[in-house]
């Protein structure tokens, strides 16, 4: 029954045009005259054409999407480029091209070009999407689909032309400044990055402005007219221990746009950190220092959604990789009396914690937050409420108070 009704919906326009054709035809013959003739006349070339169409195979319609933003970064602009192109010249009408995309996406909106294609072999087709969210989208292809001029026949052809795109986390530019460091015994607060050891140099990088000309490698300057620093062995290390909180939040975009640009300045001012994701998967990495270790966290960042079902004071009291950590950072939009229990329960050589508790820019701290935060300050936490227009600052609001 379905495969009739399937067949029924291909061939009613061709069937309607023509029994229009055949009662124009025996109105004419039995009415007579000028006018009922002109009808009939004037209706043979627009139910031929119907036909035509009906006849001609679109097989040969061919679809490239080329890509204008090769990197997005979440609530940035998207922008593709769809050209089709065919061998024949047939006369088409109303032709209308639609981007087929994910779930991911298709919520968003709708993508679809309205156009008289005509006789043209190639017609071009640029779109955007504004505000693209975060997250892995998959545009899955080109619908293409035709009709006469009254709409009686329709013809649709599904191109398939699957392409990834990963939205990024919108990243800020930070100033970074340690909020723990140790030396080689003991430990100390300090602004200053690294102690390096200037008796023997491990290698060379680019100049960075704030670098000492002494370090200044002037060999390689006089070869290359580059300026070249010398890289040192660090004598300082610094056991950062980055974690973000995936638990249900309105606010879980702003978490994750914090925790990416915290992870993107560590690694920018060559200090390390250990990152630590847990929600449905859990994520670990025990050093991020290079820009390889960042783009798995960013590319983890890029997917990872609010799906811890569990408090999440119960399920880091007992994760093992927590239990050396001396210097804890928090990424979080509501801080919990029962998460700093358990992370002094788990973290036992746990030096320093900063929370990071970000609020919506209309949101005021209420009396029972201050009340927890004089709590955290009594237990060793630091906490630091902080707005998304204030992130590029964050560690120096934190080194403020």
């Amino acid at each position: 029954m379905k495969q009739l009704l399937n067949r029924w919906k291909k061939i009613q326009g061709v069937a309607g045009v023509l029994f229009l054709l055949v009662v124009a035809f025996v109105y004419a013959m039995f009415q007579g005259g000028f006018v009922s003739w002109f009808l009939f006349y004037l209706i043979i070339p627009i139910s031929l054409y119907s036909l035509l169409l009906y006849m001609n195979s679109l097989s040969d319609i061919v679809v490239e999407r080329i890509i204008e933003t090769r990197k997005v970064q979440s609530g940035g602009r998207f922008s593709a480029t769809i050209r089709v192109t065919r061998k024949s010249r047939f006369p088409l009408m109303y032709v209308q091209m639609e981007e087929k995309v994910s779930h991911t996406l298709a919520t968003e909106a709708s993508w679809k070009q309205l156009t008289f294609w005509g006789m043209k072999k190639e017609f071009t087709w640029t779109y955007e999407i504004e505000h693209i969210p975060r997250g892995e989208h998959v545009l899955e292809g080109t619908s293409i689909r035709v009709s006469d001029l009254f709409g009686w026949v329709k013809k649709e052809v599904f191109i398939t032309n699957p392409k990834t795109i990963l939205v990024f986390p919108n990243l800020t530019e930070m100033v970074y400044i340690p909020i723990e460091t140790r030396y080689d015994q003991g430990a100390a607060a300090s602004r200053i990055q690294a102690m390096k050891d200037t008796s023997m140099a491990t290698g060379v990088r680019s100049y960075q402005p704030g670098d000492r000309v002494s370090w200044i490698h002037w060999k390689s300057f006089a070869r290359t007219q580059t300026l070249k620093t010398k890289e040192f062995e660090d004598r300082q290390s610094q056991d950062m221990f980055v974690v973000i909180d995936r638990t249900p939040s309105p606010l879980f975009e702003e978490v994750v746009d914090l925790t990416a640009s915290i992870m993107q300045a560590i690694v920018r001012h060559q200090a390390s950190s250990a990152f630590l994701s847990v929600g449905e998967s859990r994520m670990f990495l025990p050093e991020v220092q290079t820009d390889q270790h960042l783009q798995r966290v960013l590319y983890h960042l890029t997917k990872v959604k609010d799906d811890l079902t569990k408090p999440l004071e119960q399920v880091i009291l007992h994760d093992p990789s927590l239990s050396n950590a001396t210097t804890l950072l928090y990424v979080t939009s509501n801080l919990t009396y029962e998460w700093m229990d358990s992370v002094q329960k788990n973290a036992t050589n746990l030096r320093a914690c900063t929370c990071f508790v970000i609020k919506a820019k209309t949101e005021k701290t209420t009396s029972e937050e201050n009340a927890m935060y004089k709590y955290a300050a009594s237990r060793g936490f630091q906490v630091q409420s902080i707005t998304k227009d204030r992130f590029a600052q964050a560690f120096l609001e934190v080194k403020r108070s």
